[in-house]
């Protein structure tokens, strides 16, 4: 059964606290927040104040997602504003092994994540090292794109590895995640879906969440 990530970035933020309700009466296991700086990404989201307001309210774990540069500036503010994870992207950290050793010295989960052009054989070294992988499936800083399909091939990939170095890594997938490709998300090796507009655009979130959880 797969972990559900409900990504705010599509919520009404109008009625943020509501959506944040529904989360945590769902099926979704992660709450997954995108924080985006306009300058590792073409788009700016949103950051510290309102991941500290949805930490007062949520109920499961908080997956930060940071498309920013200069990560390591910031992972300390994340972990006080109530980061449960913390996912860098590969493609901004010159020196990603001390980027994880930071995050985990701060008593987070350490993510990293990778850009639909960034092969998986670029975590080699790494792998080991983390508790989750983030497969972008979209080119990172707008929602409602569509899914690219090698993504399914770098899943495979990315899977077959963990499973022969015996590792306890996540493979989690971000862009286009929807009711039509879960299935083979899920059957390509992927143990997390994030969904945004899938869900919250939805009229009843709460029910595409459950059919997420319980993909066939």
């Amino acid at each position: 059964m797969p972990i559900v990530a409900p990504s705010l970035l599509a919520s009404n933020f109008l009625i943020l606290g509501e959506e944040c309700k529904m989360v945590n009466e769902s099926e979704a296991d992660w709450f997954h927040l995108d924080v985006m700086d306009g300058r590792f990404v073409p788009n700016i989201s949103f950051g510290l104040p309102v991941i500290e307001k949805i930490r007062t309210v949520a109920q499961k774990p908080c997956d930060v997602h940071l498309m920013v540069e200069e990560p390591e500036r910031y992972a300390a503010d994340f972990r006080n504003a109530g980061a449960d994870h913390l996912i860098v992207h590969l493609e901004a950290c010159p020196h990603l092994h001390r980027n994880i050793q930071q995050i985990k010295s701060l008593g987070m989960k350490a993510g990293v994540a990778i850009n639909p052009h960034t092969p998986v054989q670029m975590l080699q070294d790494i792998l080991q090292d983390i508790d989750i992988v983030l497969v972008m499936s979209v080119n990172p800083g707008f929602g409602g794109q569509q899914f690219i399909p090698h993504t399914l091939q770098k899943i495979k990939l990315l899977r077959q590895r963990i499973d022969q170095l015996g590792l306890g890594a996540l493979i989690e997938v971000d862009g286009g995640v929807n009711l039509q490709n879960a299935k083979m998300i899920i059957d390509a090796g992927a143990h997390v879906l994030v969904a945004g507009n899938t869900i919250f655009s939805a009229t009843d979130p709460a029910s595409v969440i459950h059919q997420l959880k319980h993909i066939q």
